[in-house]
């Protein structure tokens, strides 16, 4: 999900490689019939964004972030059996 977030956001003239983005994710896990099953997973992802850039670029980045679960191989493998959910952290640079 981050590349693809990644990708949209460079295609909209914002950095993202370099260190501008990143994400920590974290899984939870629940037994069924005592097997371990992955049931939700929460990412978020870690922008940092010049301030010009930021106040030009907003609308840009919020619709990226919007956006960008629907077009992830990933996420569209298998967002129907585990619950995932996003967040965006920005810092200006």
């Amino acid at each position: 999900m981050t590349g693809t977030f990644g990708g949209a956001l460079e295609a909209r003239g914002i950095p993202a490689g370099d260190g501008f983005l990143h994400s920590e994710t974290v899984g939870e896990l629940e037994k069924e019939n005592n097997i371990l099953v992955i049931k939700r997973i929460h990412v978020v992802y870690h922008l940092k964004v010049d301030a010009a850039l930021h106040a030009e670029k907003n609308d840009a980045i919020q619709r990226a972030f919007d956006l960008h679960a629907d077009s992830c191989p990933v996420y569209r493998s298998i967002y129907t059996s585990i619950d995932i959910t996003k967040e965006l952290e920005m810092a200006e640079v």
